[in-house]
């Protein structure tokens, strides 16, 4: 099965993120940003990638550095779990839809973002996960739209792997 754990320290965060990318969806999140987690959560069922995120940041001073650093863990373990990539080929430009909401972004076979943000979640830190995971996953993606997006269906549209 293609598994992976990766274990990120730095000064401001301690990480531990595990994947499994041959799961049922099932998924064990924890950041302290509540937000981010229901979107982990979601990313994890609709991927039907088992995800277990266990995250300690320095929350008390901002979101920034967990959020990004999830990501690079994120992207990390996700191609360790890839390996060779066998198999994985460019599929399509698809638009995604949730409820009333048309997201969209264009993927890459392996690459997933997150471009959009509610209130709860600003919209910078979404781009600093996506770009991170991006990044160290060794995908390409590219975002287009030209308004930022703020409802929870508009981040939900932006999920997907």
């Amino acid at each position: 099965m293609r598994k992976a754990t990766i274990k990120r320290k730095t000064k401001e965060t301690d990480i531990e993120v595990a994947v499994n990318l041959d799961g049922t969806g099932a998924a064990d999140v924890a950041t302290g940003i509540g937000f981010f987690d229901h979107m982990l959560d979601l990313l994890a069922r609709h991927s039907r990638i088992d995800l277990t995120v266990k995250a300690k940041g320095d929350l008390h001073i901002d979101d920034h550095h967990t959020t990004e650093d999830v990501g690079i863990a994120l992207g990390q373990a996700v191609a360790k779990a890839l390996g060779d990539r066998a198999g994985i080929s460019r599929y399509a430009d698809v638009p995604t839809i949730a409820r009333s909401v048309l997201g969209p972004p264009a993927r890459s076979a392996s690459a997933g973002q997150m471009s959009a943000f509610t209130d709860a979640f600003r919209g910078y830190l979404a781009r600093k996960y996506g770009r991170q995971f991006r990044r160290f996953i060794g995908a390409t993606a590219q975002v287009t739209g030209a308004r930022p997006v703020q409802s929870f269906w508009e981040v939900n549209s932006t999920m997907t792997l």
